[in-house]
């Protein structure tokens, strides 16, 4: 591929910011060392949004409340189903599953888990509009106890999704008599829940800290101490990482690789994982990003190859769809496709009457590099960008509150591996706000393979949706990332497709 100016700028600054960063002392930054063994320290670009399992809405928040929230199912390493708080369940009919409840749980404060916590859990969850996971589950219109250990969830129509809902965020259980008695506010700031790790310490936009459950009812947890410490700039959790100040980094960037595979004791750690980095794009009347040729015209503009080739170092697959493989409704006609036309991408601006037309661009302080490159382009086509950087947890602010202007960068995941997870977004309830998008086909497409029951048609549906969308640009898909991780030597991680860091599966190589 020929090489661009925009790349070799774009590179150097990268290099010589990561350098300048890399001189700097990390004393005074890591305050809980990471040289205890049974201490497991891990970097995360963003913290959690609350302990509330119902009320967040971003997987770094997820990958911490896994290890204190148990679910009643969770997925493997394989995304198979496995049992955790629910023994079996059974389908009775088309709106009634059947759960059997696992005996002798208790909560970290010592109140036994019954089918209470679970009716108490789910009700909350799919009865109040105002949580940020309600969407998911109010589909789920009755929790009735047989006893006090079996549930029948009742959903208000044919759900084909039930299992994959109650094996992510938002299904975590709940401890119904502490927070009846002691009320949500106590409880948020002594969480209490029945995972392998109790909360200790929680210090806003710096670290979570947790301690290991002696009475867990699965196998005895590996740590002490878990430590999730949020570290916004790349460069300082890369430095963090080779002082020793943390076991595990991610979001490393491709140009610290090598640094970090020559340090001794060092490791990079790479995987597929769900996330496509993304604009969304607003419709609303009256926004330049409203006429369907400014949509395209931005998507031609962007290299989205040259993109993962030089910013990701080769990080990545160009997608022209956020469901990839692996996960259900996939269209592989979309997979590993991209557009680049900057020629046509003028043409089609100075058709729509809009050349130099303002773009107000927001993005996470973590994509702060590709969000450079791509206002870039937009400017050569012909648009002015202007460029607002947020840090992780003012971003998430905004995004819960759907008040962006005309586009936003975000990399989204898919936590229930099917294709409604990045494209009920677009239904028009959801997209009110934010997109404003609003498809009468798309609508009824969408809105049929919520109850559709059968794998094949319903496979098509989504697959039609994504033809339409691929069109219409509602959102402009750039590439699947890859999970890059450092890692210090003394422990065996294994990253995992949907991000999660389940402490008990990162082991002590000692241990």
């Amino acid at each position: 591929m020929k090489t661009k100016s925009w790349i070799t700028s774009t590179v150097l600054l990268l290099l010589v910011a990561i350098v300048v960063a890399g001189c700097g002392s990390s004393k005074g930054t890591s305050t809980d060392s990471a040289t205890n063994s049974k201490t497991l320290t891990i970097g995360n670009a963003t913290d959690i949004e609350s302990f509330d399992p119902h009320n967040n809405n971003n997987t770094s928040s997820e990958a911490v409340l896994v290890n204190m929230f148990d679910y009643l199912v969770k997925n493997d390493n394989e995304q198979k189903k496995v049992p955790v708080l629910a023994t079996s369940w059974e389908q009775v009919n088309d709106t009634t599953w059947r759960f059997k409840l696992r005996e002798g749980v208790t909560f970290h404060n010592g109140d036994p888990f019954t089918a209470a916590d679970v009716k108490y859990t789910i009700d909350r969850v799919a009865k109040d509009s105002a949580l940020k996971q309600n969407s998911y589950f109010k589909s789920i219109q009755q929790v009735k106890v047989i006893d006090d250990y079996t549930v029948d969830m009742i959903t208000d129509g044919p759900d084909p999704l039930l299992l994959n809902r109650l094996s992510k965020m938002g299904a975590g259980i709940l401890p119904s008599k502490y927070i009846k008695d002691k009320g949500i506010d106590a409880f948020l700031k002594n969480p209490v829940g029945t995972g392998p790790y109790k909360f200790s310490k929680w210090i806003k936009d710096d670290r979570v800290e947790l301690v290991k459950n002696d009475k867990y009812f699965g196998d005895a947890p590996k740590w002490d101490t878990v430590v999730f410490r949020s570290i916004p700039e790349a460069s300082t959790r890369v430095s963090e990482l080779l002082a020793g100040g943390i076991d595990i980094a991610s979001g490393i960037p491709s140009t610290d690789v090598e640094r970090i595979q020559s340090e001794e004791g060092k490791q990079i750690v790479k995987a597929p994982i769900q996330r496509v980095l993304q604009l969304i794009l607003r419709e609303t009347e009256g926004t330049v990003t409203a006429d369907p040729k400014v949509r395209e015209a931005i998507d031609l503009a962007i290299d989205k190859q040259g993109i993962v080739d030089s910013i990701a170092g080769g990080a990545g697959i160009v997608t022209r769809t956020s469901v990839t493989p692996g996960n259900f409704g996939a269209d592989p006609s979309l997979y590993k496709q991209t557009l680049y036309d900057p020629a046509k991408a003028k043409q089609l601006l100075q058709e729509s009457g809009h050349t130099g037309a303002e773009l107000n661009m927001t993005v996470s302080s973590q994509y702060k590099e590709y969000a450079e490159v791509v206002a870039a382009m937009l400017n050569e086509a012909g648009f002015k960008a202007n460029l607002e950087v947020l840090e992780p947890s003012a971003f998430s602010e905004r995004y819960s509150s759907k008040s962006f202007k005309e586009i936003f960068m975000i990399g989204i995941g898919n936590s229930l591996f099917d294709a409604s997870n990045n494209y009920n977004r677009y239904l028009k309830t959801e997209a009110a706000g934010e997109t404003d998008f609003n498809n009468p086909k798309v609508e009824k497409l969408l809105q049929d393979a919520l109850v559709n029951m059968d794998p094949a048609s319903r496979e098509k549906q989504y697959q039609e949706v994504q033809q339409i969308l691929a069109e219409e640009r509602p959102a402009v898909y750039f590439f699947q990332m890859e999970g890059i991780y450092g890692a210090d030597g003394r422990v065996k991680f294994t990253p995992r497709s949907d991000e999660m860091f389940y402490a008990d599966d990162i082991t002590p190589v000692n241990g």
